[in-house]
């Protein structure tokens, strides 16, 4: 199963007893799964949800909290809209439903964001706020780079209705347009888990945050390798534009060049790969590796000197292409 259809599954499994509770759930599902359609001439509230058993504990809600009968239309995908879902209708008594739910105002015209009432009830109402929200329009992606938690929204002002409730529950949400559809997403790892902690949903909450963590390590060891490969791979590359140059000197100056720089013009091509630390224990007597990168260094810069004075190439022209010094 999908992250999405985890979190669905475990978020169909809570019921809040409290009634506002009940109430601010579904009329948030209704409010983000289709709301108000207009059937011969009546106003009728519907929802259009992806999972038969939340089609039908929608409905047992709809029977137990008003009274009403609603019908469920199993529809098969087509369009933009893949897969099977489901319809669950009220037609007789629409208006009246759509009024008690807070989807229509008293002059009968539809309300395009919550329900006031709803978006400044209790911690308990504003979490159910999201649940409904998110069993009908929502989707979780995989931890990562680009890790959010969605949720699709029939109006702006449902979006920003939905962040003001994100917001009260300490969770950091926005609300943005994707090719003209408005959604509120919430990325930061934290609020992500935080958020499916406080629709209900513990079990996803913390098996996501423990996939966050456990991508999170790997990404920081994926990165210290890289590290490491990129300091090995400069440290050979020095190693070679450094022996290149040494035996360039050493061919320039021929026998002019003093005993003491031969000497460590000659460890350096001895010991290739060696640090000037460790070159200096291969020294006989011992150096300091500050002795030996000055002697290296007068080496080069008494080579280089002589080059130009002969007009030959100097010990820089003897670096590999591609290699840097």
């Amino acid at each position: 199963m999908s992250l999405t259809a985890d979190v669905k599954a475990e978020l169909i499994t809570v019921r809040d007893p409290r009634p506002t509770a009940r109430v601010a759930e579904l009329t948030s599902l209704l409010r983000f799964s289709g709301g108000l359609h207009s059937i011969a001439n009546r106003v009728a509230v519907e929802a259009e949800l992806d999972s038969d058993l939340l089609a039908r504990r929608t409905a047992r809600d709809l029977v137990e909290l008003y009274g009403v009968r609603p019908e469920l239309v199993h529809v098969q995908g087509s369009g933009a809209r893949n897969g099977s879902h489901y319809a669950v209708r009220v037609i007789e008594g629409g208006e009246t439903l759509a009024r008690q739910t807070g989807l229509l105002d008293q002059r009968r015209r539809p309300v395009r964001g919550l329900p006031n009432k709803l978006t400044t009830g209790s911690r308990a109402d504003l979490a159910a706020i999201w649940r409904g929200a998110f069993l009908a329009a929502g989707s979780l992606s995989e931890p990562g780079r680009s890790a959010a938690l969605e949720i699709t929204c029939p109006s702006s002002e449902a979006a920003m209705a939905l962040v003001g409730a994100a917001h009260r529950l300490g969770i950091s949400g926005k609300a943005r347009e994707v090719r003209g559809v408005p959604r509120v997403v919430v990325r930061e790892g934290e609020a992500i888990r935080a958020a499916l902690a406080a629709m209900g949903a513990v079990r996803a909450a913390s098996e996501w945050d423990q996939l966050r963590q456990r991508r999170e390590v790997r990404a920081g060891v994926n990165r210290l390798v890289n590290f490491d490969d990129a300091n090995l791979r400069r440290s050979a590359q020095a190693a070679v534009a450094a022996c290149a140059r040494v035996e360039r000197a050493l061919e320039i100056l021929g026998e002019e060049v003093p005993e003491h720089l031969r000497e460590a013009g000659e460890l350096r091509l001895a010991h290739r790969d060696a640090s000037l630390d460790e070159l200096g224990h291969h020294a006989d007597p011992p150096l300091t590796k500050d002795a030996v990168a000055g002697r290296i260094r007068r080496l080069l810069a008494m080579a280089d000197k002589k080059a130009e004075a002969d007009g030959l190439p100097d010990t820089e022209s003897a670096v590999p292409a591609g290699i840097e010094d």
